[in-house]
């Protein structure tokens, strides 16, 4: 992955997405531990999809190696920056999820963006997350039915608020114009809204 091939305006796009959503991610950290005080120990899995959402969005417009992993890396960078607790562990967390997106893109050879391959990235981010975590938070000391409900819920959270979310989101800003100049926009208009 080289820098070179990228246009600064895809740079400062991708930086900019990368800040608003460590903003995001932090808030969600804090809505987690409310609907945590509501639903119990699994809230977090239900939501998870939003810390991938970053990664797809920007994989989405840019379309280049590197689109899915550096924002998700940077919007974790933030996070730690604005005080989310987790410290520089998140860091990596955030690198393993923009890995895990960044599997699905680099499959299809970075060709294929439609919302099937979107929501085999937001599915690819949760099972590199969850993989992450099962060693570094101790998942299994738990029992071994209770940490399967947790994969298959953060999985469909990824393929659902991730994939699908990202995919909307990025065609959302399609549509009113502000991406001309973008891969997303010199796209075939038939996959643009597939």
């Amino acid at each position: 992955m080289t820098m070179k091939s990228w246009k600064l305006k895809e740079i400062v796009l991708m930086s900019l997405f990368g800040v608003v959503f460590g903003i995001i991610y932090l808030v969600f950290v804090h809505f987690g531990n409310l609907w945590a005080g509501v639903i119990g120990p699994l809230a977090y899995e239900w939501i998870f999809g939003i810390w991938f959402i970053v990664s797809i969005l920007c994989m989405s417009i840019i379309r280049k190696p590197g689109a899915a992993f550096l924002p998700e890396t940077l919007a974790a960078i933030i996070e730690v920056l604005l005080g989310n607790g987790a410290g520089p562990r998140l860091i990596l967390s955030g690198m393993v999820q923009g890995l895990g997106a960044e599997a699905a893109f680099a499959v299809t050879g970075y060709k294929r963006f439609n919302l099937p391959v979107m929501m085999l990235a937001g599915a690819g981010s949760a099972l590199f997350s969850f993989a992450y975590g099962y060693f570094v938070s101790g998942y299994a000391a738990l029992d071994p039915k209770f940490v399967m409900i947790m994969l298959a819920l953060r999985v469909m959270s990824g393929i659902l608020i991730a994939g699908v979310g990202g995919k909307y989101l990025a065609d959302g800003l399609l549509a009113t114009g502000a991406l001309r100049g973008y891969a997303i926009s010199r796209a075939g208009k038939g996959e643009a809204r597939a």
